[in-house]
């Protein structure tokens, strides 16, 4: 079994009800192997601390930022509250350890899978920190560790789509929208890996590669951004 404590240690919180912080790593095939487990899975938990999430990200940007517009500070929510960033301070906070999984979902190797338990883990685990400490607790422990996202987020201007600046410079300076083309595709199909090229009429401004069509255009307008015509 799972060594909590060390988690409790992690995370700089001291739970009154251990079994909330164990229930939010029960991960629902876990019950399809230990119908006997006295935890349910992390789901419901789940539910709640998405919503916990997505106020106490929003109340601290809205008091970080006064002078913000609802637009960027939209932008910005989004570019913290989403799998990718979840897993990662997941990860970061080595929460893999204490998952509980079948031994199917233990040794599947489909990133994209894991990934999606890591951040939906990630949301139960606030979950429990809400029914357990209370909202303020659960605010302090989610303004420290996405701090540092957050920081590196307006750096790099992560919060901007790049597919509407693209599109915004383009249309202002040349009067011509840009268009994604599909040039490959590769990998099994439970990861596939697309290739995207951005032209502006024929012209191939730039490639960008994904798990999905969607990232891969992502990724060639974050390119194309980068070259001087472009700036």
């Amino acid at each position: 079994m799972s060594n909590f404590i060390k988690l409790e240690k992690i995370l700089r919180i001291n739970f009154k009800n251990k079994d909330l912080l164990r229930q939010a790593f029960v991960h629902r095939s876990y019950l399809n192997e230990h119908s006997n487990f006295k935890l349910g899975h992390n789901e419901r938990m789940e539910f709640l601390g998405d919503a916990v999430l997505e106020l106490a990200v929003t109340e601290n940007l809205f008091k970080k930022f006064p002078d913000e517009q609802e637009g960027k500070l939209t932008n910005l929510r989004s570019s913290l509250v989403n799998t990718k960033m979840l897993a990662e301070i997941a990860q970061e906070l080595k929460l893999g350890d204490f998952l509980y999984l079948s031994k199917g979902e233990a040794y599947d190797t489909n990133k994209k899978a894991k990934e999606s338990i890591l951040a939906n883990t990630f949301e139960a685990m606030v979950g429990a920190i809400y029914l357990d400490q209370g909202f303020k607790i659960s605010k302090i422990f989610l303004k420290r560790v996405f701090a540092q996202k957050l920081d590196f987020i307006i750096v790099n201007e992560l919060y901007l789509d790049p597919k509407s600046r693209f599109q915004e410079i383009s249309q202002e300076k040349h009067n011509i929208t840009p268009q994604y083309k599909m040039l490959d595709e590769s990998g099994p199909d439970h990861e596939k890996i697309f290739t995207i090229g951005l032209y502006i009429g024929e012209e191939l401004i730039s490639k960008g590669k994904g798990a999905s069509k969607q990232l891969a255009q992502f990724e060639a307008a974050k390119r194309g951004l980068k070259k001087k015509k472009w700036k």
